[in-house]
């Protein structure tokens, strides 16, 4: 798991348009500047597999904004090594404290299972939120 370069934009924009997200470009250009873009890549091709974007949306928390990886490499554990990763980035920052997510109901075990608490805010609409604390620094 690496940051993503400004080389891999499009590929990124690509992953998460195949999963149905709706991350902007503007928004993905702008993590990938701050380094808050984690891409996991095929070790025979190099290419990307797998992509995290993450947004500040306070400046003690490192916000998990979409996650997908390709379809044919989906039971890989990618999805979970790129969430450690963005938890990780969160240890090393000493202005974060919490590392949270928002998800569909049916991806509750998997962020539990990364060590996030999962709430039923948002239970109305069929989302959950996850949230994490870190040791940031």
């Amino acid at each position: 798991m690496k940051p993503a370069t400004a080389a891999d934009r499009l590929d990124v924009l690509r992953i998460l348009d195949a999963a149905m997200l709706e991350t902007d470009a503007p928004t993905v250009d702008d993590r990938i500047a701050a380094g808050d873009v984690i891409v996991a890549r095929s070790t025979r091709t190099g290419g990307v597999v797998g992509a995290l974007v993450a947004v500040r949306p306070d400046p003690d928390r490192l916000h998990v904004d979409a996650v997908a990886v390709r379809q044919v490499r989906r039971g890989e554990w990618i999805g979970s090594r790129l969430v450690a990763a963005a938890v990780d980035r969160a240890e090393s920052d000493p202005a974060v404290e919490t590392v949270t997510a928002r998800f569909d109901a049916d991806l509750a075990e998997f962020y539990a299972a990364l060590g996030f608490a999962v709430d039923g805010a948002g239970a109305d609409e069929g989302r959950r939120v996850g949230r994490t604390r870190v040791d940031g620094g």
